[in-house]
């Protein structure tokens, strides 16, 4: 691309940024009552409200930018990697706006690896339960927390192909920010399901035929002996305290990841990309 046809296709910023949005405890709650009625197509967990998600990032952005469903609201760019898409011919779909790089540092924290992208994006919808295919493997997460932790499970299933996470409402963090910098483009891979009752939609998935396996350091048995089928829906805990009493005892089974070595537990995120090994491999899906 050319100097004159660049200066043509991005617009420069003002100078100034702008300011920019900003194991687990026993839930002995029950629940209330249930919509049976047809929903809306729901908005993934993405936001804290009407505002947009925040991505950024070289792979999270760029991911986006290749998302045909995903809609961009605004693309700020410093000009290192404005160049950096025009050689690599990648179509920003808006006319993004050029910023020095502190002006990004300003709106994320001097923390965040931006690499020099940030975009301000409209949340994904998210499938109803009911449209789940009824093959492969989903994972259900019970209260985990840490943006971290998920950014990292949404990665491990995008490798393995998930169709789905589900994941509550509340206590849980927003697909956004941290969490859509650590999930590295997976976002745009795995649709996110949000409920507002974890157990009742374990039970959902038991009433639509899948297979619904706890993971526990407690489980009766190793998840290697049993004899895994799809649709498989695999339930991991927050660390600590682990799968909540209500959505251990809807899980059809609640199993173990038995390891020879000393330390017998592990960071979540490494429990999830375990079991999936574990799940895709005796169902058959990693050829």
């Amino acid at each position: 691309m050319s100097d004159r046809d660049r200066k043509q296709r991005f617009q420069r910023g003002p100078d100034k940024g702008r300011d920019g949005p900003g194991g687990q405890n026993r839930d002995k709650s029950r629940d209330q009552g249930r919509d049976h009625g047809r929903r809306p197509p729901r908005r993934g967990r993405e936001s804290g409200g009407d505002g947009p998600a925040i991505l950024y990032g070289w792979h999270t952005v760029t991911m986006a930018l290749a998302n045909p469903q995903r809609v961009i609201r605004k693309l700020i760019l410093t000009e290192n990697a404005a160049r950096r898409l025009a050689e690599e011919k990648i179509d920003t779909r808006v006319a993004p706006v050029l910023v020095r790089p502190d002006e990004i540092d300003r709106r994320l924290g001097p923390d965040a690896v931006h690499q020099g992208l940030l975009a301000e994006v409209e949340p994904l919808e998210s499938p109803d339960l009911d449209t789940l295919s009824q093959d492969g493997i989903v994972l259900v997460l019970d209260q985990i927390t840490d943006p971290h932790n998920v950014g990292a499970i949404l990665r491990s299933a995008a490798a393995f192909a998930v169709k789905a996470i589900i994941t509550t409402a509340r206590h849980s963090p927003e697909a956004t920010g941290v969490l859509a910098k650590s999930a590295s483009g997976a976002l745009e891979l795995v649709p996110m399901i949000t409920v507002p009752n974890l157990a009742r939609a374990v039970n959902e998935l038991n009433d639509l035929g899948f297979m619904t396996v706890g993971l526990d350091s407690e489980g009766s048995e190793n998840i290697s002996a049993i004899p895994l089928q799809q649709p498989l829906a695999l339930v991991l805990g927050a660390e600590g305290s682990g799968l909540r009493r209500l959505t251990r005892e809807t899980c059809s089974v609640v199993a173990r990841l038995d390891m020879p070595g000393e330390i017998k537990s592990l960071n979540v995120s490494n429990a999830a990309v375990l079991a999936l090994y574990v799940g895709a491999s005796k169902l058959g899906l990693m050829g």
